[in-house]
């Protein structure tokens, strides 16, 4: 079999239809990366059809008309599994003898959960650059089957050859191939309503870095990404934010790290480099990597919004089961900071872990409304495969009954224990993440300005939110 046309795929949300209001607002940054990897070798065409809304007849007439050889899906979470699984097997319909190859978070997290599809071939399992771009040369005959990194079938089989190893310099990787999508569909259009949302036009996301080495209870990221910081340098990102200004006018920068301040003194000159660049940046960022003098240059810089994780206002909740390395009264001191110089905050926080009591989960609220970020998200523990939460909650038969990684969002919990049910916490999550960010009218003002919506918008979501809550 010759390979020479690759279509990189992320499938349509709505094929799933969960939850539309909670879409994420996906950049065409790994596909085009991946493509970087081959496109001098090979003819690869990028369709993301969640942002073009193809329905699954129109993405089947595009794979009658490009005719690819190897269709690559990648998807980003679970709950959207189902996605991906609608675009394999569309490709095959089309032609069975189309290579289906699924990739993203969703592959690394449970790919035996996909390769017992009928439709599915391989599944790369880690990082994915190196390998993908073996696979395609593999089959052309060009080098041997990857000995690690994918997951497939030999006569009725499964072969689990593990996870990829990581790519230790970041260096090495190409500058994502943007000229293979229309960039400016993306970089001039908010996609999702949220505190977070890019302010200026242009924008571009970007990742600086891979991994962490904290062990939260019911993060993949260790999994994901490795326990191991990795970081590009400085200069290699600049050359790329350079690029984004050059080519694309870019404005707004937001930073997709896992741990953005890891390394410290990196982030402090990467920040004094951006200064000249006069652009506007926001990140999710490790509060307890936070410093005066880190504030001082994230501002300087151009930082808008930053998105903090505290997950709990309980010292011991974060000490004895969460296991994040925060300091409560240093994340307080650190909030204020970033507001004294003008930066947007909105805090995470989730509720619900086996061992937290009721009362921890309620004095955990009471610290977030009195934290004074301008926003708080309130998130229900959910587990996710390979993570101590989940091998705690399996362990102490605290998981409902119908469980699965794929129908379980994180809008609805699946943790019962006998301080609370999955019920209980999607109540009060509904109701507090409310009265919390929307009875003071000052408060509600500046979360208005944050999400640029019209106080009706608001309103309307805050009237889904109770409807899921309360269906």
């Amino acid at each position: 079999m010759t390979i020479s046309k690759i279509m990189l795929v992320y499938p349509n949300f709505k094929w799933s239809d969960w939850m539309r209001r909670t879409l994420w607002e996906l950049h065409p940054y790994n596909l085009c990366l991946l493509s970087a990897m081959i496109d001098k070798k090979y003819d690869v065409k990028i369709v993301d059809a969640s942002k073009d809304d193809l329905t699954e007849e129109k993405f089947a007439e595009l794979i009658k008309i490009e005719k690819p050889d190897i269709v690559g899906i990648s998807v980003l979470t679970n709950e959207y599994q189902g996605c991906g699984l609608i675009a394999a097997k569309t490709a095959k319909k089309v032609d069975k003898n189309i290579k289906i190859i699924m990739g993203g978070v969703n592959a690394t997290s449970i790919p035996l959960s996909l390769i017992k599809d009928t439709n599915v071939d391989y599944v790369v399992v880690g990082e994915g650059e190196y390998v993908f771009k073996e696979l395609c040369d593999y089959f052309n005959g060009d080098c041997e089957l990857p000995k690690k990194g994918i997951v497939y079938k030999k006569n009725g089989e499964v072969i689990d050859t593990g996870r990829a190893d990581f790519i230790e310099n970041l260096d090495d990787l190409p500058l994502p191939s943007y000229h293979k999508v229309d960039f400016m569909k993306y970089a001039d259009e908010i996609q999702r309503v949220g505190v977070d949302r890019a302010r200026d036009l242009p924008y571009a996301h970007i990742v600086t870095s891979r991994g962490c080495p904290f062990d939260c209870c019911f993060c993949e990221t260790d999994k994901l990404s490795g326990k191991k910081f990795r970081s590009r340098s400085p200069e290699n990102v600049i050359a790329e934010i350079d690029f984004l200004i050059k080519n694309y006018g870019i404005k707004t920068l937001i930073f997709d790290d896992d741990n953005l301040l890891n390394d410290k003194e990196r982030a402090k000159k990467l920040f004094r480099l951006m200064i000249s660049r006069k652009l506007k940046w926001m990140s999710q960022l490790a509060i307890y990597k936070l410093d005066h003098e880190m504030v001082e240059l994230m501002k300087e810089s151009g930082c808008q919004y930053v998105n903090p994780s505290f997950e709990s206002g309980v010292q011991r909740v974060l000490n004895e089961i969460i296991n994040k390395p925060l300091n409560l009264d240093h994340g307080k001191k650190m909030v204020q900071k970033l507001k004294q110089f003008g930066i947007d905050v909105a805090v995470n926080f989730v509720i619900g872990f086996p061992g937290e009591t009721w009362l921890e989960i309620r004095q955990s609220l009471k610290f977030a409304e009195e934290l004074g970020a301008d926003y708080i998200k309130i998130f229900i523990a959910t587990p996710l495969s390979n993570t101590r939460l989940y091998e705690v909650a399996k362990k102490q038969k605290q998981l409902v009954k119908d469980f699965s990684f794929e129908k379980h969002p994180w809008t609805d919990g699946c943790i019962e224990t006998k301080d609370f049910r999955p019920q209980d916490l999607k109540i009060l999550r509904a109701y507090e993440w409310d009265r919390i960010n929307f009875s003071n009218p000052i408060k509600k003002k500046k979360v208005l300005e944050m999400m640029g919506v019209s106080e009706k918008v608001l309103d309307e979501i805050r009237q889904e939110t109770f409807m899921r809550a309360n269906p």
